[in-house]
């Protein structure tokens, strides 16, 4: 019995290794915090990198709290391809392709009640029995903090490199250094921080109001010797689109958001050559 289950994990291992050759470059959106805009950050990267013409895989790996899925307005669950029979990804667009747990879930309500080894397992599968097509970028949304879900994506995709999401407030910096040590101790290079809920522009005198003080992200990345991908400013009108599944504002060059965003997708793409 040992044997078999040996075997099949081998097999599976095996399915993982030739699936991830779809992808150039694997890129995984953590935080030490929940609460941060991790995937948020996740999702609308994404999208932007395949409206500047990237083919793109998203995979939500938030096993415990999917909410990819409603952040882009998709809905369905994955069905199985007529050849393969591998499961077919939901389609955001002819170039961005999702997959996440809610998509299996017949209740988007319920909750995923799983231990660590499960969990694992169900992270392969969705690398190994998905049928992506060929991609240049595979964003991973994880979970926050550094437990089950970001060490099986360090351990099972070793080439990832990772983007930290952080607050400028002092606690949530502080589990951002978590997050720092975590990715040395696994040997996983960091592409850079973003800096989430960076001050609000007041719609009325035009002035930023630092809500969650100021420079945090700024102040790590430089102790860190690592690279500040970009600071967004708080905005209402996300929350709302978020909400929605719409993500209109992208449109908006006049918004601050979407040009502070636009600079960050420039600068993934420079750090990934």
């Amino acid at each position: 019995m040992t044997t078999d289950k040996n075997a099949q994990m081998q097999a599976q291992d095996q399915a993982v290794s030739e699936a991830l050759k779809s992808f150039k470059h694997k890129i995984l959106v953590m935080s030490g915090k929940g609460g941060v805009g991790k995937s948020t950050v996740a999702a609308y990267l994404s999208v932007g990198l395949s409206r500047r013409g990237f083919k793109v895989g998203l995979m939500d790996v938030d096993l415990h709290g999917p909410s990819i899925p409603r952040l882009l307005g998709l809905k369905g669950s994955i069905t199985a391809s007529a050849g393969s029979k591998k499961g077919i990804p939901l389609k955001y667009s002819d170039s961005l392709e999702v997959m996440s747990i809610e998509a299996l879930l017949g209740d988007r309500d319920t909750a995923t009640i799983w231990r660590g080894p499960l969990k694992i397992g169900v992270i392969k599968q969705f690398i190994s029995e998905i049928e992506w097509t060929h991609a240049d970028y595979l964003i991973i949304d994880c979970p926050p903090g550094t437990g089950d879900e970001p060490l099986t994506i360090a351990q099972t995709i070793p080439d990832t490199k990772a983007i930290i999401v952080t607050t400028p407030q002092e606690i949530s910096l502080s589990d951002v250094r978590k997050s720092i040590n975590f990715c040395q101790q696994v040997h996983m290079q960091i592409l850079g921080l973003i800096e989430n809920m960076s001050g609000l522009i007041c719609p009325y005198c035009g002035k930023t109001i630092d809500i969650f003080k100021s420079n945090g992200g700024v102040i790590t990345a430089q102790k860190a010797g690592l690279r500040l991908l970009g600071s967004l400013p708080l905005e209402p009108d996300i929350v709302q689109e978020g909400d929605n599944g719409t993500v209109e504002w992208m449109d908006n060059e006049q918004m601050p958001y979407t040009q502070k965003y636009k600079q960050i997708i420039d600068e993934v793409v420079a750090a990934t050559g």
